[in-house]
């Protein structure tokens, strides 16, 4: 599927509010509702959409200490890496990248305080066997924060 001018006008409208009625969004991209909810499906079904999702405070969820950690392993084999991206996947990961560089995983982590942070570094850095050493690195400040891509 090749986007038009009107898929990627849905795109960043949708990116920026998922919950914007139909009957708006045909009026801001002009074209007509049943047009738009063809679209918006067809874009779904093809994978451009992947979830329509709500964006959380995570200071009002008391998750108000941001992290992030390099990891880098002893091993890269196909079997290590799939369960190394399994185990960087708990509740607290946020995102996970496997990426190039000094490093092999880049993580970022939410945590309500520094003690959790520790039990989290305990089951998945010290003690796997696998990780040869990482880093973090603490947020003093969310300056900018999206999932835009467009």
């Amino acid at each position: 599927m090749s986007l038009d001018k009107y898929d990627h006008a849905l795109l960043a409208l949708l990116q920026l509010n998922c919950q914007i009625p139909l009957r708006e969004l045909a009026e801001a991209v002009h074209l007509s509702t049943a047009s738009v909810q063809r679209r918006i499906q067809k874009l779904k079904d093809s994978g451009y959409i992947q979830s329509m999702t709500a964006i959380l405070d995570p200071d009002k969820l008391n998750k108000v200490i941001t992290i992030f950690v390099e990891v880098q392993v002893e091993k890269n084999d196909m079997n290590t890496l799939r369960q190394l991206k399994k185990d960087f996947s708990g509740p607290e990961v946020q995102q996970c990248y496997y990426v190039t560089g000094d490093a092999d995983f880049m993580l970022v982590l939410l945590v309500p305080h520094m003690q959790r942070f520790q039990e989290i570094c305990d089951q998945m850095f010290h003690n796997n066997a696998n990780v040869k050493w990482f880093k973090t690195i603490v947020v003093l400040d969310r300056v900018k924060v999206t999932l835009d891509v467009l």
